[in-house]
């Protein structure tokens, strides 16, 4: 039997089977054992809430023109939510950008069923489970990574652009595109803010951007502005053909 998945009703067909399965997911008995403690312990700002606890899926459109690649749920963010970059300072920041650039109804993203919603844009993330200290060993990434191929397998049909936030990111996204058949150059494309490379798919040319991710460690530093961010979203907007 699966669980509910978090707020209205999404996506229809392969893609909901998928998220049904995806949040029943216990392979990792250290992310598993975490995100249950957390959900069961809470932060006391958010004592009288009820936590997702469990794997977060990919939310946004079933049939998206950009894909959004991010690490994983943040304990206190989607881990409490149940919906990706919601409840967190880095989802603050990501769905303000992709409302100024025109791809997110409102700027705000609190919880599932907050009226938000995503133009043509889909957010995924590598891992699916919230880790401790933000670090997934390498081995649960690994244990994670089928997900990720599957849930990309059934969107890039339709896919025009994919966006990597962060090196983790970046190198989660090569990786699964080589996996559904995508040709990864070697040595591999570096990562860098605003790195854009071409993989050849499906006889295309598939554009991968990349972005830092935005994390306080990067926006309040100031190692990523607004502006910064903006300009990769628009530039992603305008690959998709989104802009105007």
């Amino acid at each position: 039997m699966t669980s509910d998945l978090p707020g209205p009703p999404g996506p229809s067909g392969p893609l909901r089977r998928l998220e049904e399965r995806l949040v029943d997911c216990r392979a990792c008995p250290r992310l598993v054992a975490w995100r249950e403690q957390v959900a069961r312990e809470k932060r006391a700002a958010y004592a009288d809430q009820d936590y997702w606890g469990r794997p977060v899926p990919g939310w946004g459109a079933s049939d998206p023109r950009i894909l959004v690649v991010g690490l994983a749920p943040a304990a206190h963010g989607a881990n409490r939510t149940g919906r990706i970059f919601t409840g967190d300072r880095s989802g603050d920041w990501l769905f303000a950008a992709l409302h100024r650039v025109g791809l997110a109804a409102i700027p705000t993203s609190t919880h599932a069923g907050d009226g938000q919603a995503l133009r043509g844009t889909r957010l995924v993330s590598a891992v699916r489970c919230a880790p401790p200290d933000n670090k997934p060993t390498p081995l649960e990434r690994d244990t994670c990574a089928p997900w990720l191929d599957e849930e990309l397998a059934l969107l890039l049909p339709g896919v025009e652009v994919v966006v990597a936030l962060g090196a983790f990111g970046w190198a989660a996204a090569l990786t699964a595109l080589a996996r559904v058949g995508a040709e990864v150059p070697r040595p591999r494309p570096r990562f860098g803010h605003g790195a854009e490379v071409r993989l050849p798919v499906d006889g295309r040319a598939l554009p991968l951007l990349g972005c830092y991710h935005p994390s306080p460690h990067n926006t309040v530093t100031g190692r990523l502005t607004e502006q910064m961010t903006d300009e990769v979203l628009g530039r992603a907007a305008a690959l998709a053909r989104m802009t105007g």
